[in-house]
């Protein structure tokens, strides 16, 4: 699902940027917006990707097909109500990538649709945008530490269980190996991200005009 030849890894340039940039912006608003400054302090509220983009994250991604953003610090103690505002903060990263994939699928959707003329740049750039929006919230809401579907599950575990799930983190490097490094990603992916593209093509069937 991330494996793309040089053409496609410079088309997709734009679309990774904005999906990691946003995703982790948002989790930045989401966790000041709920009384944690933390975020603002260490100057992760902006859309500025020099705040988000981790340069060798960025290159791995393009190279071995797994990288990362610099991930946003919070403080739980800040919230008003620790285990409710950290899965807003979560779910927060991946439904700003949902919203911008849907976007980039409805120009796409839109040009199609009323046969305009674009370059084969500029459609394939926002096919990737598409893409890579939709891979990084399906990707990011899997329960695998310290992914964001991670936090989510930890919190709504009774304490004992999330004591010993939390203690899967120590494993998270090898975790990940696995699944890039064989079929399960695609299998455990794939589904999950039909089902977006599913929706997204119902949506666009109401909304276009």
């Amino acid at each position: 699902m991330f494996g793309f030849n040089f053409t496609e890894m410079l088309l997709g340039i734009p679309g990774l940027i904005i999906a990691m940039t946003f995703h982790e912006y948002a989790h930045a608003r989401a966790a000041v917006s709920l009384g944690d400054f933390t975020p603002r302090l260490m100057g992760r509220l902006t859309i500025d990707p020099r705040a988000h983009i981790d340069p060798i994250g960025l290159i791995m991604l393009f190279l071995v097909r797994f990288g990362w953003a610099k991930p946003v610090m919070i403080n739980p103690v800040n919230f008003r109500n620790p285990k409710r505002d950290d899965i807003i903060v979560s779910l927060a990263g991946p439904a700003m990538n949902l919203l911008l994939g849907f976007i980039a699928f409805y120009m796409l959707y839109f040009i199609r649709y009323h046969n305009i003329d674009v370059s084969a740049i500029t459609f394939s750039i926002i096919q990737m945008i598409f893409i890579y929006n939709v891979n990084f919230a399906v990707f990011n809401i899997l329960p695998i530490p310290p992914l964001d579907g991670s936090h989510i599950l930890r919190n709504l575990l009774p304490p004992d269980l999330a004591y010993r799930y939390q203690a899967l983190e120590r494993y998270s490097i090898l975790i990940m190996i696995v699944f890039i490094a064989t079929p399960v990603l695609g299998v455990v992916l794939m589904p999950m991200f039909q089902f977006v593209y599913a929706i997204y093509k119902a949506l666009a069937g109401i909304l276009v005009f």
